[in-house]
């Protein structure tokens, strides 16, 4: 049976988040020194301590994330856990960086300043309070589509990420987003959720984000990687600098094509799926896709014993 590992995206940030691994692991610890000494300030303590708005903000959550899933890696390589049963890693958003510093493709230092590159791109694209990304729940992708492409209304109002069947995330100006969300519920959706964020990620209005950040990855080192991540804008596994650089200029305007990421594990006979950071939303996204897999969330100290009894650590 293959294993992938998995790498979150925005939402799963907390603070206080990985805390515990760095209390108990010089080796966590030692990610989260080296993050600190990359963005030349105390980054670790606002990932700790706070303030939440602070942390909430895209540049500071991006590698945030980023450096908890690195840390809980860490905290389970010294425990034993090598990368021999891993076939593939693949990563939600901004994960995909967390999932490319994991077999050696970015370096950490890298990755921490292109992801704060990255948010304050992201942020920037749109005035703040023009844009919102909504979750549909209780229809599938084929439906939401058919909706938003009936709708003449100016403004834009896309699909950003294809979580799992029956949830949906839309992205664009805010008022389009909200009439979407009317006309899904009237089309079926269970429910409409407003997601808290500070900007429409993951769709057209982020093309000068993508601009920006273009002549970052090109000048980005990257390396060829030995065990392949499966990309969000396509579903398909990548391992060249040169495909790993374009996927990660086009995510940015891209829709994250998660189901289909899942289902492609599955059918390449992945099972076990490790999801590494904060919380434990993908391995629920997951389960709900495939639901004959087996999954693992290490987020904390504690859910390494569950590494231990799991994967034979």
């Amino acid at each position: 049976m293959k294993t992938a590992l998995i790498f979150p995206g925005q939402g799963s940030q907390y603070v206080g988040m990985g805390k515990s691994l760095a209390e108990n692991f010089s080796e966590s610890r030692e990610i989260y020194e080296r993050v600190d000494d990359a963005l030349n300030e105390s980054f670790s303590k606002l990932i700790w301590e706070g303030p939440e708005d602070l942390l909430r903000k895209t540049e500071n959550t991006q590698p945030a994330l980023m450096a908890t899933s690195m840390a809980a890696i860490a905290a389970a390589k010294s425990l034993g856990f090598n990368f021999d049963q891993v076939s593939h890693v693949a990563g939600h958003s901004l994960g995909e960086y967390s999932a490319l510093c994991s077999v050696g493709g970015i370096s950490l230092e890298d990755s921490a300043k292109i992801l704060r590159k990255r948010g304050k791109a992201m942020q920037e694209a749109t005035p703040e309070g023009e844009g919102a990304m909504a979750a549909i729940i209780g229809i599938g992708i084929k439906e939401v589509d058919k909706v938003l492409s009936e709708i003449s209304m100016a403004g834009v109002c896309e699909i950003a990420n294809d979580n799992e069947p029956k949830q949906v995330v839309i992205s664009g100006t805010r008022d389009k987003v909200c009439l979407c969300m009317d006309l899904l519920k009237e089309a079926g959706a269970k429910r409409t959720i407003l997601l808290p964020v500070s900007a429409p990620f993951h769709c057209s209005l982020m093309q000068s984000a993508a601009e920006i950040m273009k002549q970052e990855i090109l000048d980005l080192t990257v390396n060829n990687l030995n065990i392949p991540i499966v990309a969000n804008i396509s579903a398909k596994e990548i391992s060249s600098e040169k495909d790993i650089k374009h996927s990660l200029v086009s995510q940015i305007t891209s829709r994250v094509r998660w189901t289909e990421s899942i289902t492609y594990l599955s059918k390449n006979n992945v099972v076990n799926f490790i999801e590494f950071g904060a919380g434990r939303v993908l391995s629920g996204l997951v389960k709900r896709i495939y639901p004959n897999s087996k999954t693992l969330n290490i987020s904390e100290y504690q859910d390494l014993k569950k590494l231990e009894e799991n994967q034979g650590v």
